[in-house]
């Protein structure tokens, strides 16, 4: 009876498994299914590459949205992951276990201020901060709203999620092969470089992975800072607009232009897509960061 109990719970288990993971399917062939008159419209190849953006003269250019999304993830992760990598190095292997207690709450709490705050605090401190005092440096002019404004404030977002991770990475590491290094004449900042970095480079290459899954579908916060013009940005200071933030923008007032509404659900099932490649390309990469290390 034991026996015939454990192999019901395993096959349930197993079901349940595969329903979670049918759940990506599903979503998939649903933005498909609502992006067919879109695509029946246009080609795939006109949709990514076409940069005019004029939805009531039929006119649907998804180029510089991709762009926009590209461009406030690539400076998040430029930001946040060198800064996540130095303060985790801190917490685990210099912060004294006192001050430990004290900035790990503290950098957890970011995770938990909703995304609007962050959006606001962008908008009345990064945005000013750009325009008076960085832009005037390298262009003529720039209102702030742009997507370095919307980057640094994905990275602030990110940064709990990086740091914690990177935490758990760094901590398993056994404490017997850093004694070993630091019995060999080095200091901790050389066994830093030379081991825990190459023993950690898996973890961090995770770390940066659901960080960038994350950044590329938030919506409010870079939504409020990148200026959301449809246009392709060519500088740090230029306005960006992020697929999701044309999602939230227009969605539920557009539904009665059906080919709008296709091309909001065509921008959905792009950020899906783009996610997924992401994802697909980074697991290749951190499988053969592993087989190297392990050789």
């Amino acid at each position: 009876m034991r026996f015939l109990k454990d192999k019901i719970i395993s096959k349930l288990m197993l079901v349940f498994t595969l329903a979670s993971v049918s759940l990506i399917v599903v979503i998939g062939v649903g933005l498909y299914y609502r992006s067919i008159p879109i695509l029946h419209q246009s080609s795939w190849h006109n949709l990514l590459t076409k940069s005019d953006w004029k939805p009531l003269k039929g006119l649907f250019g998804f180029y510089p949205f991709i762009m926009g999304t590209l461009w406030v993830t690539g400076i998040a992760i430029i930001i946040a992951l060198p800064l996540c990598v130095l303060t985790s190095f801190y917490l685990v292997e210099y912060a004294h276990p006192k001050i430990k207690q004290i900035l790990i709450p503290f950098v957890n709490l970011l995770s938990g201020i909703p995304p609007v705050i962050f959006g606001v605090w962008g908008v009345l401190f990064i945005v000013p901060f750009i325009q008076s005092s960085i832009a005037p440096h390298f262009v003529e002019f720039s209102t702030g709203y742009s997507v370095l404004a919307g980057g640094i404030v994905l990275a602030i977002m990110i940064f709990p999620l990086i740091v914690s991770i990177l935490n758990e990475v760094l901590t398993t590491i056994p404490q017997e092969l850093k004694d070993a290094s630091l019995a060999l004449g080095t200091t901790k900042w050389e066994t830093i470089k030379k081991v825990i970095i190459r023993k950690a480079a898996p973890g961090i290459v995770a770390a940066a992975v659901l960080a960038i899954s994350r950044a590329f579908g938030e919506t409010i916060a870079v939504l409020m800072v990148c200026g959301n013009n449809a246009v392709v940005p060519h500088s740090v200071f230029d306005p960006g607009y992020p697929l999701p933030a044309l999602i939230a923008n227009n969605y539920g007032e557009m539904l009665s232009i059906p080919l709008y509404d296709s091309a909001l659900m065509f921008a959905a099932l792009l950020l899906f897509i783009i996610i997924l490649l992401f994802n697909i390309l980074s697991r290749i990469i951190l499988t053969r960061l592993e087989r190297n290390l392990t050789a």
